[in-house]
């Protein structure tokens, strides 16, 4: 029987938004949301938070979850779930839940893992979203995503994708979803490679997995849930929060 667990790495010294897993938006920090939302799925066995600094750790035990403390070292958050990923021998395949989207959906996860579960062909998967802003397409903290007719991921970048030297208004264009599923074996392959030179590149670890030649399924999702990357983005997602929380006039 398939046994998943999802792992939600947490890292404490972000450039830009240092101790950002413990930031409070709408009374809650923002990793206890993300623990909350994974905690309201219907297809994950066990749910971990993988984190290098013993504040997370503490903070995370103190809400109810279950946490590890991982090295400092690792040089993406997929290297960080694989060392917690050694805390439940058990299971059978991880869902690699991004600690910075507090509106991530329950039943995207779900949708992933049990697509992950009962097909043996898929190794790895991940989730793209229709992307219709031009603004967005042209943004370099926004992950484009394009597909091969399969729904087989062909490349992801930080710059607009694809290129049209032409318009073609039937190919879409797609905002990649920093949420991912393994298998446990290929989990354990995945971090035995080196960082690629794609993935130091653009800054976009899946890279590793297709400069060795791996397939990464996409599926498409209506849900969209933005990342908090700095106080400012923050403080918009909690008048987004407040206010969808307050009753109407």
């Amino acid at each position: 029987m398939p046994r998943i667990t999802a792992i939600i790495p947490a890292r404490y010294g972000s450039t830009r938004f240092p101790g950002k897993p413990l930031h409070l938006i709408a009374g809650q920090s923002l990793i206890e949301r993300v623990w909350r939302r994974c905690q309201a799925c219907q297809h994950l066995d066990r749910v971990l938070i993988a984190t290098d600094d013993p504040r997370i750790l503490h903070a995370a035990q103190a809400f109810g979850a279950e946490a590890v403390l991982t090295s400092p070292d690792h040089p993406s958050g997929t290297d960080r779930l694989a060392e917690a990923a050694a805390h439940d021998p058990a299971a059978t395949h991880f869902i690699n839940v991004q600690g910075d989207e507090p509106t991530i959906s329950p039943a995207l996860i779900d949708e992933l893992a049990q697509r992950l579960a009962a097909d043996p062909g898929i190794a790895m998967i991940t989730a793209v979203h229709p992307l219709h802003d031009l603004a967005q397409q042209r943004d370099p903290n926004i992950v484009k995503a394009v597909l091969d007719a399969r729904g087989r991921a062909l490349y992801f970048s930080r710059s607009p994708l694809p290129y049209l030297r032409q318009p073609q208004p039937d190919l879409p264009a797609w905002r990649h979803m920093g949420i991912y599923g393994y298998t446990r074996a290929f989990l354990q392959q995945f971090v035995a490679w080196p960082p690629s030179p794609l993935e130091r590149g653009e800054g976009l670890e899946q890279l590793r997995a297709l400069e060795n030649g791996a397939a990464i399924h996409c599926v498409v999702t209506p849900h969209d849930s933005p990342g908090i990357d700095t106080p400012e983005q923050a403080a918009a997602m909690e008048q987004q929060l407040l206010q969808s929380a307050a009753p109407p006039a």
